[in-house]
């Protein structure tokens, strides 16, 4: 069954409305990354969040990939930075990371990466066997403890906007659909923020969803925000940090694209969050235009130091 990242653990709104709520509450804290705030730039599951970041960022606007399905790829790899004790700092540790996060987030969306996959590794000038795809693969399964159905924000985001009173009361209506599109984008856009990592995903959510409103319709802010903060789930103390966090940051990437903007003298502004540049880094933090092209046979994989947890599907 495909999975909808808007209903993770069910088929259909009707259930989600009914059922499901008071699960993704009480399960999200088991998706979270929070323990990757420890990490320090020394550290080099930081240098390695970094680099994958970045290479999955390439690689959704290079080949036009589905945003929710690289959304699902950086939740896997941050789930799984945030369970490893040590990592070696090697620059192909972050490429087969991302390799197989794409493979199983497109595993779990129906889709077909085959050839963008593939595509990938010959642009960025590595190449590994399948072999050694199939074993990360099950490392990280292993390590996620199967639980491959990500409770992410976008699973809060119909709740909350159910909350929210709008004139004409019409989950269609098109105050409605750019709330949820506003929302959904600077949930996109925020995704790569280390410092967010600390909120549990329904507060990011509502917090998206209320900045959306304060861009959109400002003069709701204080009853939508009224209202989400009513909820029995939602921790108004909480939930007004993150916003001002979100807005914050929001505030620094447009100021910043604006900058790359003037400088490069684009009438557009170029998103702070695009990717920029195809360059790669190397272990010691230089700049390499020209990797020379590797094969990495499936021995490779055989020294990776992964701390691997015990499977349990749940």
């Amino acid at each position: 069954m495909e999975l909808d990242l808007q209903n993770p653990l069910t088929t259909s709104y009707e259930d989600l409305q009914y059922d499901a709520v008071p699960s993704l509450f009480s399960n999200e804290s088991d998706h979270m990354s929070s323990s990757l705030l420890s990490f320090d730039s020394s550290d080099s599951r930081f240098s390695i969040r970094r680099s994958a970041v970045a290479l999955l960022s390439h690689a959704k606007f290079s080949y036009n990939l589905d945003p929710l399905l690289v959304y699902l790829s950086v939740n896997y790899v941050d789930r799984f930075l945030s369970k490893q004790q040590t990592l070696e700092k090697k620059p192909w540790i972050a490429q087969i990371l991302v390799v197989a996060s794409l493979s199983l987030a497109a595993k779990m969306r129906n889709s077909d990466l085959s050839l963008p996959i593939s595509d990938l590794q010959r642009e960025e000038g590595f190449e590994f066997e399948s072999q050694s795809v199939r074993r990360m693969e099950t490392i990280l399964l292993s390590t996620l403890q199967w639980r491959m159905r990500s409770i992410t924000p976008f699973s809060f985001l119909q709740y909350f906007i159910s909350l929210i009173k709008t004139n004409d009361n019409d989950d269609n209506s098109s105050l409605t659909q750019c709330l949820n599109r506003r929302a959904s984008d600077l949930i996109f856009n925020v995704q790569h923020e280390m410092e967010l990592l600390e909120y549990k995903p329904s507060i990011i959510s509502a917090s998206a969803l209320l900045c959306a409103v304060n861009g959109l319709t400002p003069l709701m802010f204080s009853s939508s925000e009224a209202a989400i903060s009513s909820s029995e789930y939602v921790n108004r103390g909480v939930l007004l940090e993150c916003v001002d966090a979100m807005q914050e940051i929001t505030r620094e990437g447009y100021e910043q694209s604006s900058l790359q903007a003037s400088a490069s003298g684009t009438a557009t502004p170029i998103s702070v969050f695009d990717w920029q540049g195809t360059s790669t880094v190397s272990e010691e933090g230089t700049t390499d235009n020209s990797v020379k092209r590797r094969r990495l046979n499936g021995s490779i994989c055989d020294s990776i130091t992964f701390q691997i947890s015990q499977i349990q599907r749940c």
